[in-house]
């Protein structure tokens, strides 16, 4: 699985929020195709407006940043910023950024804002802005701020820390109310973490297709049956002018010093910070516990641990860090300044398999561990020389194409432009196939933006230049196909697999249920033996989880949570046939278990209930709000 799909299949998880917006001033890498000196797309350029409220082209950088540093940070290393391209980062910044400022307006509607003094207190508290605990003053303040790259001054981010100040206002305004009973939360934290062991007899589809046989007059049925399904979508088809990125990187020259400057100006990119292993077991002060009572007990286990007992096995079984104990309180590796001064302080000062005293911090007592530490480490410039050639190619090639895209723009009104004008000028003209929503586009692959624009042009019209996984390319519709229903012909053989699935389907359920009154009533495996089945059990699984020769299934979960341990289930469809299970043994988590993991869910619940009312609240806000976007300037910033 390339980088790319693993991204695109955690794209939710690694969606930016919009607090990062805050601290983004911290990031140490800001890609070049970024770096815009041109008027349109200059800091102060507008990318989007918010009921006249502008987002400005400075604002869109700083948030660019803080995605890329979030997408480095989960991958480990450098991302190509073409990858950033093709997951349509930038749309997705421009939304969020639409988003929070109509949270902003929103706010003022109310008279929610944030005083002076609410910014000042909320700068003094953020960990980069203090030493020993203290403020490091106005003096480094600055400084810090001025290196960034490119620079920040303190009073835009001052007025960063305002926005979002405002913004958590708005929600504790709107959300506030909202709470969770403990038995909501006991109930959850038992669904996720209950258990089951099953015994499992399936019916596979697959087994059943040779015994289908069908006729003309069904397959002709079956489709006068679910003729929408198989509609044709309306298509198009274009002529387009391509300004191809690849052929002009091929002829780019990248020069040893061109490398070695890359490399010294980016040379975070290609570091390590020293990091370091450590477990903890935390005995928490939270939620107005006897906190003489909490160090007593804190006491007791640090005596046990010097003792020689097992530093994980009282992890698991006394740690109120949820997270770590389930892993007898390993946190992994983390660099300096990831955790809480106090124990930050405490475990740095440790050698490799030394347990410190009780540390106190916000969240309670401490006994910590400590593993392995890591040197910080820079990769040398041989190392990633291939990388940093490959960098500064697509670089230069994409501000290339920028610029004889935009030489060309404005040039080609007409479609007969793109022979007369674009070809003459070393550009491809060709023409695609025909293509539907969502489908890629023949010579230009998946192009999606080009695909919705080929949707909106007039007869006549040639589009601005639009970006694709080959480059730069102005369209122009040359047909068009009205969405219709085929004739049968024209979909025979897929309307026939779909039948041929459906009736294999049809005899595995109806095998399931000849068998199914045997296997509830005697013993489950030899019933199944007897019809020439496999029962076969499985280990513990919770919801969700993936089950042998089923896969995940809802349908499953929900019969095998619901019956009694030793229950038998009805026939139950899949996506692959049919299945029956028995459940062999039920498994919950112990009263200690739902004690302790009560504050995390709680906390979770929480979360979700206010921010799906906000997000709904804010939905229905923004329609009566006046929201324009600028897609050229933000082509201008991205290249």
């Amino acid at each position: 699985m390339t980088m790319l799909d693993r991204m695109r299949r955690h794209k939710n998880w690694l969606k930016w929020s919009l607090a990062i917006v805050v601290v983004a001033f911290v990031a140490l890498y800001i890609p070049s195709f970024l770096r815009n000196s041109g008027t349109e797309a200059g800091p102060n350029g507008v990318v989007a407006t918010v009921d006249g409220r502008d987002i400005t082209v400075n604002r869109f950088r700083r948030a660019y940043v803080a995605q890329m540093n979030m997408y480095r940070n989960a991958y480990g290393g450098n991302v190509d910023e073409n990858l950033l391209k093709q997951l349509g980062v930038d749309q997705r910044i421009v939304q969020q950024l639409i988003e929070e400022e109509s949270a902003l307006a929103e706010a003022g509607r109310q008279g929610i804002s944030a005083s002076n003094a609410e910014v000042r207190a909320r700068i003094l508290s953020l960990p980069a802005f203090q030493e020993n605990g203290q403020f490091i003053g106005q003096a480094r303040y600055e400084q810090i701020l001025d290196n960034q790259n490119p620079p920040i001054r303190a009073s835009e981010f001052e007025e960063e820390v305002r926005r979002s100040i405002i913004v958590e206002k708005l929600q504790g305004a709107l959300t506030d109310w909202i709470t969770v009973s403990d038995t909501d939360v006991d109930a959850e934290f038992t669904r996720r973490n209950e258990k089951v062991k099953l015994s499992v007899v399936s019916f596979f589809a697959d087994k059943f297709k040779d015994g289908v046989t069908l006729t003309d007059a069904e397959i002709a049925s079956h489709f006068e049956s679910n003729k929408e399904k198989y509609r044709i979508p309306e298509k198009r088809k274009i002529k387009y002018a391509l300004v191809d990125t690849d052929a002009i990187r091929q002829r780019i020259t990248v020069t040893d010093q061109d490398i070695k400057q890359h490399y010294d100006s980016n040379i975070a990119a290609y570091s390590t910070p020293e990091e370091m292993q450590a477990s903890h077991i935390l005995l928490k002060t939270t939620e107005g516990k006897d906190e003489a009572a909490v160090k007593q007990l804190a006491e007791e286990t640090l005596a046990k641990v010097k003792g020689g007992a097992d530093f994980a096995a009282l992890a698991k079984k006394v740690s109120e860090d949820t997270g770590s104990a389930v892993k007898g309180g390993d946190l992994g590796f983390f660099p300096r300044g990831r955790m809480v001064k106090e124990f930050a302080d405490a475990a740095w000062a440790l050698k490799p398999g030394e347990i410190s005293g009780l540390v106190k911090s916000e969240f309670g007592y401490h006994i910590i561990k400590a593993g392995e530490k890591k040197p910080a480490t820079t990769s040398s410039m041989e190392a990633v020389r291939p990388q940093i050639e490959d960098t500064l190619k697509y670089e230069r090639a994409s501000k290339e194409a920028e610029r004889i895209s935009n030489e060309l723009a404005g040039k080609l009104p007409k479609p007969s432009d793109l022979d007369t004008v674009a070809k003459p000028r070393g550009l491809i003209v060709a023409e695609s196939g025909f293509f539907g929503r969502g489908e890629p586009i023949a010579g230009l692959g998946d192009a999606r933006e080009a695909v919705d624009r080929a949707f909106e042009l007039k007869d006549g019209e040639v589009s601005e230049a639009l970006r694709t996984p080959s480059g730069l390319a102005f369209i122009t519709v040359t047909a068009k196909q009205d969405s219709r229903v085929p004739a049968l012909d024209e979909v025979k053989a897929r309307v026939r697999d779909d039948l041929q699935k459906k009736k294999a389907m049809d005899l595995a359920r109806q095998k399931a249920s000849g068998v199914v009154a045997q296997l509830k009533a005697g013993d489950f495996a030899a019933a199944a033996k007897a019809a020439g089945l496999e029962a076969k059990p499985t280990d513990f699984v919770a919801r969700n989880s993936t089950i042998p020769d089923i896969g995940m299934s809802p349908a499953v979960d929900a019969a095998a949570f619901s019956l009694p341990q030793g229950g038998v289930s009805d026939p139950i469809t899949t996506d692959n046939g049919a299945v029956i299970v028995k459940v062999l043994e039920k498994k919950g988590p112990t009263p200690d278990e739902v004690k302790n993991g009560r504050e995390t869910v709680k906390n979770e619940l929480l979360n979700q209930q206010r921010q799906r009312f906000f997000t709904s609240y804010m939905t229905k806000a923004r329609e009566r709000m006046t929201i324009r976007s600028n897609p050229q300037v933000l082509a201008q910033v991205v290249g």
